[in-house]
């Protein structure tokens, strides 16, 4: 397979509709193969340990940092860790799949930095930071310290999307889904899965 050296990188802030577009490409796209970080952060309600995120307590966390376990790792907010772990990324690649990250705004930086041209890094934009901050409100995930945490970071991430390889609009999920698959698709190639 020609695709096992491949790795799609999808970012934006915080409630701009990464999470909602690679669940699709990786509906669509037979090819790919999610990468689970790793979080000290507290499982949702409806979060699987190994599927949305590897839960780690942050003592374990840190014991994985000081062991070189991650590619990259970020305290993204104070005292709550994420990172991409090595040994997720070698299991991908072994599989010949095309390793795809949703991941924050730096931990994408750091992921392109580490693989250049291997690498296709694609920053979702919402349509405005208004739109963005009501998306997260009707989440109801957050309390509003944390909710304040998140737009104030996403404000900060907005100013980097040049930094990346291709920007996708989000205002019409479906001309997003649809512009995230023929991106991906010219970068993986065509399908030799029959």
């Amino acid at each position: 397979m020609t695709n096992s050296g491949k790795l799609l990188i999808i970012t934006a802030p915080s409630g701009a509709g990464k999470t909602t577009i690679v669940r699709h490409l990786l509906e669509t796209i037979p090819e790919l193969s999610f990468s689970v970080s790793a979080t000290n952060r507290p499982r949702r309600p409806m979060e699987i340990n190994g599927r949305d995120y590897y839960f780690l307590t942050t003592e374990r966390f840190r014991e994985m940092v000081e062991q070189g376990a991650f590619l990259e790792w970020e305290e993204v907010y104070t005292d709550q860790y994420y990172g991409t772990l090595r040994s997720e990324v070698s299991r991908i690649r072994s599989e010949g799949k095309v390793v795809i990250f949703d991941i924050d705004v730096q931990g994408a930086l750091n992921l392109k930095k580490e693989y250049g041209d291997q690498a296709l890094s694609i920053f979702i934009q919402p349509p405005s930071l208004e739109a963005l901050i009501e998306r997260l409100k009707n989440r109801k995930t957050e309390d509003a310290k944390s909710l304040q945490k998140r737009i104030d970071r996403a404000t900060q991430e907005l100013t980097f999307k040049d930094a990346f390889d291709q920007t996708i609009m989000n205002d019409d999920l479906n001309q997003a889904l649809s512009s995230a698959r023929k991106i991906v698709r010219e970068f993986i190639g065509p399908s030799d899965l029959h």
